[in-house]
């Protein structure tokens, strides 16, 4: 099967037909989903969460011949356990699935109205943004995850994720396509781009009669080349250049917790801490401790000149060290001899992801989340808690480090927009 073509026909997943007219089909799904009711959506997505159980040897039988292509390819390890699947996380899948299913509907929303002194009356009302595209790498996941997101939220998905998850995809697709379906909605709210070339991408990338909004998840790679390419409107779901500032007046039991869990809970993750910034003037009884137990961990500390007078043997750190996104088990390590240095160390290193300050000092912590650019601003708590599920949005579509619609974790309001309407008695314009 994993090596076969899908159990439906090709072209109901897009296999044979081109980009431009798998992003038509997605233009009607998503006008016939305007007639859709907010349970005909959540319909869809719990029964598509029953094929993803029910189907669960198919799924994994195609999974286990991606994880074992990507291992002879040399696929390196954080990727290789981002790929695979197991009964557990298909289980995780389903959940989620049926959790967003599950959430307040956004479309129909009146976000606010007014009348005017004629009389009409307008309001602002949450719509779907119409068709969304979403390019991804390696992770089965985002799959559901991005398609119980659009669904829920009244969109059409195209899904266009890496060659080296296609059999899975393939299989997962078809298992939300017939969900969808078997709720009376069009299969073609979900389709998925099964062409793994770069020209295929960038054609996505250029859909302008047909996609509403681009949302591209994965490496440095792909988003320089949707910078490059795309002409639809894009929201960058970027790097995850985290800090962890720990103020004069912390309490450093709490900041060595939350510093161990930013940079050690799961350190291939976008929402882990890179970067540590210690204020002088506690800089001295923190930092040995602090890097005790992070080298325990086995992270690797680089530490500006300041750091390494206080830690014999940190390995000097460069601009471009502070700038970069790791992604693994190492860490840069900044003093800061005050509050308006750390911020500006953060402004000028961070990617505008997540920034969290460990401080007592509520004057401090306030200045912090005000003058600190970041879509999401911690006090006194690990910058892993940037989740969409986290925040009690469900499944996340990806984190925005944009400003321009959505910025942070994006769930369901993110994937719309609004419109104004007017609603009058025969007035007209003198």
């Amino acid at each position: 099967m994993a090596e076969g073509p899908p159990r439906a026909a090709s072209t109901l997943l897009g296999v044979s037909a081109d980009v431009a007219e798998l992003g038509r089909r997605a233009t009607t799904a998503s006008r016939q989903l305007l007639r859709a009711s907010s349970g005909d959506r959540e319909a869809a997505l719990i029964a598509s969460a029953a094929l993803i159980l029910e189907r669960a040897p198919e799924i994994l039988e195609a999974n286990a011949a991606d994880v074992a292509a990507a291992e002879a390819a040399g696929l390196e390890a954080g990727s290789l356990d981002r790929l695979g699947l197991s009964d557990e996380r298909l289980e995780a899948m389903a959940s989620g699935l049926r959790q967003v299913a599950g959430l307040p509907d956004p479309v129909g929303e009146v976000l606010d109205g007014w009348e005017r002194p004629n009389g009409l009356e307008l309001r602002r009302v949450r719509v779907p943004l119409g068709v969304v595209a979403v390019i991804y790498e390696n992770r089965p996941n985002v799959t559901t995850d991005a398609a119980a997101i659009c669904v829920k939220s009244g969109n059409a998905v195209l899904l266009r994720g890496s060659s080296s998850a296609q059999r899975s995809n393939r299989v997962l697709v078809e298992a939300l396509r017939d969900g969808v379906a078997k709720a009376g909605l069009p299969a073609d709210t979900v389709q998925l781009v099964d062409d793994p070339s770069h020209d295929a991408a960038v054609e996505l990338m250029r859909l302008t009669d047909s996609v509403d909004c681009l949302i591209p998840r994965g490496g440095a790679a792909l988003i320089a080349s949707v910078r490059e390419h795309a002409t639809v409107p894009v929201i960058i779901d970027g790097d995850g250049n985290c800090h962890v500032y720990v103020d004069a007046a912390a309490d450093l039991d709490q900041a060595l917790a939350i510093v161990v869990n930013a940079k050690t809970n799961r350190p291939g993750v976008c929402n882990a801490a890179e970067s540590l910034v210690v204020h002088e003037a506690v800089a001295g009884q923190f930092l040995p401790q602090v890097c005790d137990v992070l080298e325990a961990h086995g992270v690797e500390l680089l530490g500006d000149a300041a750091a390494r007078r206080l830690r014999a043997g940190l390995a000097l750190a460069t601009d471009d060290d502070f700038a970069r996104e790791f992604l693994g088990l190492r860490m840069t390590v900044a003093v800061a001899p005050s509050l308006d240095a750390a911020i500006e160390h953060v402004n000028r290193f961070g990617s505008g992801h997540t920034e969290a300050i460990v401080t007592r000092d509520l004057g401090a912590a306030r200045r912090f989340t005000r003058e600190v650019d970041a879509g999401v601003v911690i006090v006194n708590a690990s910058t892993r808690f940037t989740d969409g599920e986290r925040f009690g949005f469900g499944a996340e579509i990806g984190i925005s480090t944009q400003k321009l619609h959505a910025r942070g974790p994006m769930g369901l309001r993110e994937l719309t927009t609004y419109r104004t309407e007017v609603w009058g008695d025969g007035q007209v314009v003198d």
